[in-house]
Order: C-alpha cells, then structure tokens, then sequence
C-alpha cells in the first residue's frame, strides 16, 4: 500500500512537471498548515501575558504609569535608537512599510490558493487587532515623539506624525499579526529547525517593527506592546478560525471574485501609495499582487 502511494505521488510530481497541471498535490500545504494550526494550544498565550505584566510593573517601580512620565523614561532610548537606525533612511522607510496591511498582505496573496488556511486564520486576526489597536490608541491617547519631543533633536523620515495615538504601534500589530499566523503555519517539527524558525521569525519582526522609531514615529514601548499584541492578535485569530470555521468559503471557487476584487482594490491601493512616495518596496509588493491576481484569475476560468 504505501509503496503505490509513493508511486502514485511520484507520478503526479512527474506529470505536473511536464504537463504544468497543479492537481492535488498543491494541497499538501494547505494540509500541513491545517495539522500545525490543529496542534496549538491555549498555553501559548502564557507568554505575552507574562511580558505585559512584567512591563507594567516595570513602569509602576519606575512611578511611570502616568502618559507624561512614561514618555520621559524612553526618551533617551528613543533618540539613541534613532539617531542609529535613521542613518539608513531609504532602508528603514522601505522596511517600516510592511506595517502596511495592503503592502505585507499583497507579499502572501499567493496563499489563497496553495494554503487558504492561512488566510482564513488572517482575516479573523486582522478584525482583532483592528478591533484592539483601535481600542487601545482611544484608552491610553499617548502622543508621538513629534507632539512632544523638540523636531530638531531626532530624524523624521516621511510624514511628521503628530497625533495622540502612538501606543500601540499598529504597524507593530500588523507585522506580528501576520508573522505570527506565519510562524504556526509553517512550524518544523524537529525541535532544533523549530527553534531556528522561531528565532527567524522573530529577528525578522524585531527588526521591522523597531524602523517605526527610525522615521521617528513611535516610543520603543509602543512598538514592543504592539508587536506583543500582534502576536496575541495572530493567535486569536488562528483559535477563533478553528473553532467557528467562518472563512472557509474562500477555498471554494465560486467566490473567487470576491477575492479577486479585493486583490484589485489592493492594487489600486499600491498605485496611490507609489504616487505619492516612489519606493521599491511598493512596485516589489505590486508586482507580488499583481501575480496571485493572474493566477486566481486562470484558476477561476478553468473551474
């Protein structure tokens, strides 16, 4: 039995190289991203539950949980980690666009069709940390760098931003968010490439979320809350998904203009954005939409 499954797998991957047919055995990360996201369990949240904790009490020693003296206690990391990350300003502003839900969603677009799982979990994250980062900015109203810090003693790279609304980040939220739902997806199972994969993912976080302070925009615990929080967001929502399975219509065919109007809208999007700043990252994640778009696309016509 197994010696025809094997056969039987190695025709396919013989027939679909010489032929381009896709057949069903593109369903086999779907199927392994469903497995790994069966296996999560609720002591995941442990973490960052303890880690927020731990920040607030490191603020309450510190006599800084009022919104003034908070600001006060990061000011000196703030500027020092700005004044270092800003010497690489086309880097750092094209990095700091990932928090853009658009542009990071527009690089994955092609897990619609080989693991929609990924993007069932993802909408039902990307409506929590809506729902928390938009709750949060309201509750605490803590001004950014620009609002309260003299212009003149750090770098702004693009738009000054002024407003109450720094903590949480919600481009720390997003690129967590969607990290996260990528990390549990493709999770290895052998402990030593898990913890590789895991410190990857991480350092690859870290480091997009912390070019918010960069372009001057955000407090280092804005970022650090709003990366923690995107991660919970992630989890939420790959829990949420596995128990109501409300998203899973859009593995079926017939809703492909859905998406595929969405994919548009995301490309319209991408266009405004180059308009008004010419950066690399903007064509990159144009292109990237711009493909899935012609691959769903011909997969809808061939249903």
């Amino acid at each position: 039995m197994l010696k025809n499954q094997i056969a039987a797998h190695n025709y396919l991957c013989v027939l679909k190289k010489f032929t381009g047919v896709n057949l069903s055995i593109n369903k086999k990360m779907n199927t392994n991203v469903v497995e790994n996201y069966s296996r999560l369990k609720p002591s995941l949240f442990i973490f960052p539950a303890v880690f927020l904790t731990l920040i607030v009490l490191f603020l309450y020693k510190q006599d800084a949980l009022s919104v003034d003296k908070c600001i006060q206690i990061q000011k000196n990391t703030f500027l020092f980690l700005n004044s270092k990350l800003s010497q690489f300003p086309k880097t750092i502003f094209n990095l700091t666009q990932f928090g853009d839900a658009v542009v990071f969603l527009s690089f994955i677009s092609i897990f619609i069709i080989y693991a929609p799982k990924i993007w069932e979990s993802l909408i039902s994250a990307s409506l929590v940390s809506c729902i928390i980062c938009t709750s949060l900015k309201e509750i605490f109203a803590v001004p950014r760098p620009a609002a309260v810090f003299d212009r003149d003693s750090f770098v702004i790279i693009g738009k000054a931003l002024t407003g109450h609304n720094s903590l949480p980040s919600g481009h720390s939220i997003t690129v967590f968010t969607v990290l996260t739902i990528l990390l549990f997806a493709f999770m290895p199972q052998r402990l030593n490439y898990k913890i590789l994969w895991v410190v990857f993912i991480t350092a690859v976080g870290l480091i997009l979320v912390f070019t918010r302070i960069g372009v001057g925009a955000h407090h280092p615990l804005d970022v650090i809350i709003g990366g923690t929080i995107g991660y919970v967001s992630g989890l939420l929502g790959i829990f949420i998904n596995e128990k109501y399975k409300i998203w899973t219509w859009i593995n079926n065919k017939k809703f492909y203009p859905i998406i595929i109007f969405f994919f548009l809208f995301c490309c319209v999007s991408l266009v405004s954005r180059l308009l008004d700043d010419n950066l690399i990252i903007f064509y990159l994640s144009l292109i990237t939409v711009v493909i899935s778009l012609y691959k769903i696309i011909t997969v809808y016509v061939k249903k």
